[in-house]
């Protein structure tokens, strides 16, 4: 990709080290929280959210917003993602392995399986979405790349909590744990019992966990010691039959180690 060279050039006061430290720590804070609203966010609900002082605040979201990082309304009382932090997205995306390895993968697991399939990755107590390859069935599910989604409430977090210990899933994931649907498990201990079957069976299963009506399946990508990568298959619970999770738990197990054979090819 080539490289932008038309950001603007700011004059930025000097700070002492540990000021500078905190302004970057506030600004990654700040692109996180705007980065998962489902909408423009104004002035008074970002320093409700953040509790910056007002003063640090607009100094954050002028500077963010005249590098193009942020954007605003036409009246500039409510901001959200600018155009410019695309770039970072898409150069992770095009220069990791995983991602690019896993391309082809995706689109032959759901050819062959007729439903939608994703890859997500491991991001402390949560998993984003990199890839998906949407069904050509008129009932199917989809996710948009870059969603993030608590690992205890589907099918890909749980593949890949069952690859750690307990204590480290109990690190993991939150004191109260939000439900997603009213089948969601919001209880440390049922969560690890969950992932003991997951561990023996070497897939995990979702049943309305997350979206109602849908189940899903996934399986690690055994490229590493500790994975940090998943695939699943998610299917309307009309075709989620026992055999039908066979079926796809033992397709997604082969390809799922063919595309790890390949990382390890690329990265030795």
């Amino acid at each position: 990709m080539a490289m932008d060279r038309t950001a603007p050039t700011l004059k930025v006061a000097a700070e002492p080290a540990g000021a500078s430290v905190k302004s970057a720590a506030r600004t990654i804070e700040l692109l996180e929280l705007l980065a998962q609203a489902d909408r423009p966010v104004t002035l008074a609900e970002i320093h409700r959210a953040l509790n910056y002082p007002k003063s640090s605040l607009h100094v954050l979201l002028r500077t963010l917003t005249a590098c193009g990082w942020l954007q605003t309304d036409e009246s500039a009382t409510s901001y959200s993602i600018g155009v410019r932090a695309l770039l970072a997205g898409t150069s992770y995306l095009e220069k990791d392995p995983v991602v690019q390895l896993a391309a082809p993968v995706l689109t032959a697991l759901r050819d062959e399986l007729d439903e939608t399939v994703h890859l997500a990755r491991l991001d402390r107590g949560d998993v984003v979405y990199l890839a998906s390859k949407e069904s050509a069935h008129h009932l199917r599910t989809s996710s948009r790349i870059g969603r993030r989604l608590p690992a205890y409430t589907c099918a890909l977090g749980k593949a890949l909590l069952a690859a750690r210990t307990d204590a480290e899933v109990a690190g993991l994931v939150p004191d109260v744990m939000t439900p997603a649907t009213d089948h969601t498990i919001t209880d440390l201990p049922t969560l690890l019992a969950d992932l003991a079957e997951t561990r023996v069976r070497g897939w995990s299963l979702e049943h309305e966990e997350n979206s109602v009506g849908l189940g899903c399946i996934a399986v690690t990508v055994p490229s590493r010691a500790v994975p940090r990568d998943a695939i699943s298959c998610s299917v309307p619970l009309a075709r989620f039959s026992g055999d039908r999770q066979r079926h796809i738990a033992e397709t997604l197990a082969r390809y799922t180690a063919d595309l790890a054979a390949s990382l390890r090819i690329v990265q030795r």
